[in-house]
Formats: C-alpha cells, structure tokens, sequence
C-alpha cells in the first residue's frame, strides 16, 4: 500500500497530480489541491518516467505495479551532467582569502563587488551568483563547486510505500484542521 505524498494517508491507489510543478501520488481528498496528471500505460520493461514512444503499444498490462521502477536505474538528466555549489564553499572562500592576505573590503575591491556581498558569501547567507563565484575561484585560486556526476548516491533511492519517513502532511495543516 502507497502513502499519499501530502497527507501521510494510506491508499491503495493513489492518483497523480502536479502540485506547483512537481507531480505527487495523493489521495482522493489531496486530489483537490492539484491537476490531475494522465499517465500512459507502459510495458513491463519501461520505468514510470519513461519517453520511449513503444510504450504507447502496451496493452495496458501494468498488474498494479504502478509505482515501482522495474528498470532498477533512474533517467540521468542535464543536472545530473552539472557542477554543484560546494557546501563548504564559505569556508573556502574565507580560508582563501585569509591565506592571500586581504580583507573582506580589499578582496570586495579586487572584484568590483561590495564588501557586504563577501561577508555574507563567508557566512553563508547567501549563495553566489555564477559570475561572483567565477571571479572568486579565478582570483583566488580555488574551486567552489564539486562535479554532479561523481555523486551518484541518489541512484539507489527508491519510494517504499512503508516507509515511516515525515511526509508534507506531518507539517503542514490545512484550513478546514484549524477549526
């Protein structure tokens, strides 16, 4: 039995709706919060997110195994190919710094930047935009993000319908509850 994604309920048959952009399986009554999405039947061999245009051919043999990936292996996408930000990236970037001698406001005017922008990007307030952290990592020598495709971790994850993990409806309440 699957768990609604929204509410935490167990459904024997969850629909699937886009929720603002992401496509969740919830029960009847999260239904409403969302557009309901039609899937196309797939052969036994393809995975749920599959674009192969043979799976249209199927004779809608799926036997109730709409939420596993008999495949074993998900779809690699373009973010899969992209550099991610470090998430020690303020440590470096204050380390460097310090190493080469500069203060906030001197690195600040080595960049054209303003002083503030490198005290936040040290404490991790903020995130660096692409240009800032090209100049950081050219200026300063080092490498702020790490290769997406070396982390493939993620590969393995898959959604147990008896997982005992929070859902969005263990935090979040709706109108209709506050009463």
């Amino acid at each position: 039995m699957a768990q609604c994604e929204m509410c935490g309920t167990e459904v024997s048959s969850p629909k699937t709706v886009k929720v603002e952009g992401a496509e969740i399986d919830v029960c009847d009554d999260c239904a409403e919060f969302g557009t309901e999405v039609t899937t196309q039947s797939s052969s036994s061999t393809s995975t749920k997110y599959s674009t192969s245009s043979s799976s249209s051919q199927s004779a809608g043999s799926s036997g109730g195994s709409s939420g596993t990936n008999s495949g074993g292996r998900r779809r690699r996408d373009m973010f899969d190919e992209m550099d991610e930000l470090a998430g020690d990236y303020d440590t470096r970037i204050r380390s460097a710094r310090e190493q080469a001698g500069l203060s906030q406001e001197e690195l600040a005017d080595e960049l054209n930047e303003k002083a503030s922008v490198i005290r936040k990007l040290e404490h991790g307030d903020s995130l660096p935009s692409d240009d800032v952290r090209e100049e950081l990592e050219d200026y300063l020598g080092i490498l702020l993000t790490e290769s997406g495709a070396e982390d493939a971790s993620d590969t393995d994850w898959s959604s147990g319908g008896d997982s005992a993990g929070l859902t969005l409806g263990d935090k979040v309440r709706r109108k209709s509850d506050d009463s």
